[in-house]
């Protein structure tokens, strides 16, 4: 369960290319632990969890007071931009908007998957802060399944994992809203990336239609218990076999079985020359062979299968 924490934890942040260290790992570990145990789709919750991962310079007070947009740099002062979010004006009733319909989503015995997807994809087209705002988002997934005892207790589906390795479903889903929004939103941007939107847009972002965010959401999910958690409880019980005939070969503390493993699946079941000098170096050439002859058995010969 803890590699689960730690795995949704490292996909969330590099979904959006962050970096993130061990300290930041395990603050947001320790997030996700609380996630069954409140409900943090309101605004003072929403703001702590902003405050608690990102950088102590851009948290805000209060929803942005700037206009933010997703895009990206294709020349000299030009922008190629992806998504427009809610004027700052329009933030408060939307936002009011979004607490009524999770509310509403939580009473009325609807599918938690269905609340989720709502609540996680509309927090993350209102864009509410200036950073943070995806993170929040992948994390309020958790929270709703998690409270509305979706996940079993103590359980976590790794979403955010499978989201990292089809970005193009992931993409998709976003951009199942941000192709229909942008035709509808006018705007100009100066030459230092500031944003002015030109009409008036709250309507657009009032009713979406969520159909393609709560599909994807229910095959991401599908994908995980169908075959992320069968594969990871697979390698754990082959861990446990590898590390068993490791030990036989050469008595080590399990740290360096670990590293051992992880190592020669890395190098396709071999360990590199470089990796033997700076961590094995005292291991013969007959238990190096040995040991990695018993990892690529219990790993890779039964992945070619």
């Amino acid at each position: 369960m803890s590699y689960l924490y730690t795995k949704e934890t490292k996909s969330s942040f590099e979904i959006e290319s962050v970096a993130i260290d061990a300290s930041r790992t395990e603050r947001f570990v320790s997030l996700l632990v609380l996630a069954e145990k409140k409900d943090f789709f309101n605004k003072a919750d929403l703001i702590d969890l902003q405050h608690r991962i990102v950088d102590e310079r851009f948290r805000d007070h209060d929803y942005r007071h700037t206009q933010n947009y997703v895009g990206e740099s294709i020349g000299m002062g030009r922008q190629q931009v992806y998504f427009v979010s809610p004027k700052p004006e329009d933030l408060p009733t939307l936002m009011e908007g979004m607490y009524e319909a999770h509310r509403r989503g939580g009473g009325g015995g609807g599918h938690p998957v269905i609340h989720a997807a709502v609540v996680a994809f509309g927090f993350v087209f209102m864009h509410p802060f200036d950073d943070g705002n995806g993170r929040i988002h992948r994390f309020l997934i958790h929270n709703i399944l998690a409270h509305r005892k979706f996940t079993p207790h103590g359980m976590i589906f790794p979403v955010s994992a499978v989201m990292l390795q089809d970005r193009n479903a992931y993409d998709r889903a976003l951009e199942a809203f941000s192709t229909e929004l942008m035709p509808q939103v006018e705007y100009d941007l100066d030459d230092q990336g500031r944003m002015t939107v030109q009409n008036d847009t709250a309507r657009h972002y009032r009713y979406i239609d969520m159909t393609a965010q709560t599909e994807a959401l229910f095959g991401f999910i599908q994908r995980v218990i169908e075959v992320d958690l069968v594969e990871e409880l697979k390698f754990l019980q082959s861990y446990d076999t590898t590390k068993e005939a490791l030990q036989e070969i050469v008595d080590m503390p399990d740290r360096f079985i670990d590293l051992f493993i992880r190592l020669c699946l890395k190098n396709h079941g071999t360990l590199s020359a470089g990796k033997r000098k700076s961590h094995f170096e005292n291991l013969t050439n007959e238990e190096v062979s040995k040991m990695e002859a018993v990892v690529r058995a219990a790993y890779l010969n039964d992945a070619k299968k």
